[in-house]
């Protein structure tokens, strides 16, 4: 029996590819139900099914209650920042350790920026945390340089460009991987060519490289725009204090305090149902718009 199972090549496939379907049909697509509440009045003893329909309720909520453009600004201006500063990062890392020869350098290094993404934010937030405080590090470095101390965590000034630096150092690491297993499949015999016509380094970077690049550079930018509304919860949950609420609160931690705290569960559910919609349509957009200019899209 195990041999037929064997020999079938579409049967295998399809046996290798089951735990992953039921993982997402379980956890991914049933859940989507739940989604209903977004235009009930939810109540953990009523239930789904006999809690009362209000429609749209929530939404024109979320529309009219000032709070929640804040919120969303705040989202934006992170997920701007992310993009501008924490998007191009792996990918000049990895065209850098690209360029690498001495392959026990290039593995320490490897080393040394894939670690951090391995550590939990809690983790990371208690050293950073001890790093930036008024008697941290940072600080007493800053007071050897004559300098006035700065208090990062509770300063509005400082409080997005700590997140975003923070973030940056912890998935580096891992946007790198990505990169470097495209370049691991870029035919070898196009740096000969290029080569022998007379390209540098830098030529050979420039019209080899990142043109191989280019299809995952175009899918990992679509995959985050998509996030444009989500940032990392747990990130800015560890860092945030009542004094940087104003600059730091974003959707999900105002879905965490409004929707889990304080139970208002179809309010939060409608804004959930309000930043996929918003995500979908970016992806879309900006897919057609990739596929029309690069040719590269995600289908």
């Amino acid at each position: 029996m195990l041999k037929k199972v064997m020999g079938n090549d579409k049967l295998l496939v399809f046996l290798l590819m089951l735990p992953g379907i039921l993982h997402f049909i379980i956890f991914k697509y049933v859940p989507l139900a739940g989604n209903m509440i977004a235009f009930q009045d939810y109540s953990m003893f009523k239930g789904i099914w006999n809690s009362p329909w209000v429609g749209f309720k929530h939404f024109v909520t979320i529309f009219t209650y000032e709070e929640f453009f804040q919120v969303v600004r705040n989202t934006m201006l992170f997920s701007l920042m992310s993009i501008v500063f924490g998007f191009p990062a792996p990918l000049i890392l990895a065209l850098l350790l690209n360029e690498l020869t001495k392959m026990w350098f290039k593995r320490s290094i490897q080393t040394l920026l894939y670690l951090p993404h391995f550590l939990s934010w809690v983790i990371v937030g208690g050293i950073f945390i001890n790093l930036l405080s008024t008697e941290g590090v940072m600080n007493s470095l800053l007071s050897l340089l004559g300098m006035e101390p700065i208090d990062f965590l509770t300063s509005t000034e400082y409080f997005r460009g700590m997140i975003i630096s923070i973030g940056i150092w912890k998935g580096i690491g891992w946007g790198t991987i990505i990169y470097l297993a495209a370049l691991a499949g870029v035919n070898p015999n196009l740096y000969e060519a290029a080569v022998v016509d007379g390209a540098g380094r830098w030529k050979q970077m420039w019209h080899v490289t990142l043109p191989a690049l280019m299809p995952t550079i175009v899918v990992l930018f679509l995959l985050q725009i998509g996030s444009v509304l989500e940032s990392n919860v747990e990130q800015i949950l560890i860092f945030l204090n009542p004094l940087v609420r104003d600059v730091g609160e974003v959707v999900d931690t105002y879905v965490y305090r409004v929707g889990l705290l304080n139970a208002q569960f179809s309010y939060t559910t409608a804004i959930g149902l309000f930043q996929s919609i918003v995500g979908l349509v970016l992806v879309i957009s900006l897919n057609a718009l990739a596929k029309k200019t690069s040719g590269e899209s995600i289908y």
